[in-house]
């Protein structure tokens, strides 16, 4: 799966909230003012096309699109690729990274101790 930019993963966010959209339904979606110009959420969306992230289905010459891959698929391969890169794929830095860094509440340690105990078994 090819990574995408930050530009790419903001716009197959929507697709992943919305289903399926036309382009112009997409600049609505973003928050952003003014509005990104058509031309290049359009652009943005053919590039995800040709990855395979998005599919399409041709009203004529206009397009609606539809996400390919799962937001729980890229959110696999993407946090893969994280954990290697920068945890060496060790679990326990991570989880000493989670408590030093991310100000972990009590509540939060529990859960995370409650998911361990539930692994071991």
């Amino acid at each position: 799966m090819e990574e995408l930019t930050k530009a790419e993963e903001r716009i197959m966010q929507i697709f992943w909230k919305v289903d399926k959209a036309f382009v112009k339904d997409i600049i609505e979606q973003i928050d952003d003012e003014p509005k990104p110009p058509y031309n290049t959420i359009s652009s943005i969306v053919r590039i995800l096309e040709k990855k395979g992230y998005l599919g399409y289905k041709a009203y004529g010459k206009t397009y609606e699109y539809f996400p390919i891959i799962t937001k729980e698929s890229y959110a696999k391969t993407s946090f893969s690729k994280l954990f290697e890169g920068y945890f060496d794929s060790s679990p326990s830095s991570l989880l000493s990274f989670m408590v030093k860094e991310q100000s972990l509440t009590e509540k939060d340690i529990e859960e995370l101790q409650a998911l361990i105990n539930t692994n071991k078994k």
